[in-house]
């Protein structure tokens, strides 16, 4: 099967491709840590991944995004390009929330240890976090919600040890309020298209297309002053 995957949901812009069959396996991937600039940068990024990974478009048979929470924009550049993307090759779409890519992004930085569950926090600002509880091996246990950090470490069980990502520090703190102690680690992470890649590719379900996940109303309001009074 051949898999490709995009992620522009947060702080991050990544393409990875995923060339797998009985006898060989091979990722091929680009991701660049940025804070704007995702639409300029995917396509061309896109172009190199397919070029490096010597497959055609016409070749691939899945094509999956992070569907958010994130950035508004964000977000929707990834389903977009996927979604277009999907039309031409005729490639089945699968996509799934940030969080969960951060969890197995974790995973794979060797920061997991046996039997023991996990959080993923982001700073959602506001005062308020995007959550999700995790199994050691990546499973969702809960989650993507968007909370206060006190919120949040009410749902934490007794034997949660760690937290990631950019809100980590956040919810240890509200956890030792509540006589909880945890450790926040990777305060640096972000989703990686190399694992949603993986992820993609253990599943057999396929989406008829993708919706992005916001969880919290845009920050950007139409001003009513601004309003055009429309004419009977």
């Amino acid at each position: 099967m051949n898999i490709l995957a995009l992620d522009t949901s947060m702080g991050a812009c990544g393409v990875a491709v995923l060339r797998a069959d009985s006898r060989a396996r091979a990722l091929f991937a680009r991701e660049v840590r940025m804070a704007r600039g995702h639409a300029e940068a995917l396509m061309p990024m896109l172009a190199v991944v397919m070029q490096e990974a010597a497959l055609g478009f016409d070749a691939l048979d899945r094509i999956a995004a992070t569907l958010g929470p994130g950035s508004f924009t964000g977000v929707r550049i990834a389903i977009a390009a996927a979604r277009g993307l999907a039309l031409v090759t005729k490639a089945h779409l699968w996509g799934t929330d940030s969080l969960t890519v951060m969890a197995r992004t974790a995973l794979a930085s060797g920061i997991g240890q046996a039997g023991e569950p996990f959080a993923v926090a982001v700073d959602a600002r506001a005062g308020q976090l995007y959550f999700g509880l995790y199994s050691a091996d990546g499973r969702k246990l809960a989650g993507p919600s968007l909370l206060a950090p006190g919120e949040a470490a009410e749902l934490l069980p007794a034997d949660l040890r760690f937290a990631v990502g950019s809100g980590a520090a956040r919810l240890a703190e509200a956890a030792l309020a509540r006589e909880l102690k945890i450790e926040a680690r990777l305060p640096e992470l972000e989703p990686s298209a190399s694992a949603l890649a993986e992820l993609a590719s253990e599943t057999d379900e396929s989406l008829p297309t993708l919706h992005p996940l916001y969880l919290r109303p845009a920050d950007a309001k139409p001003q009513a002053a601004a309003a055009i009074v429309r004419k009977s």
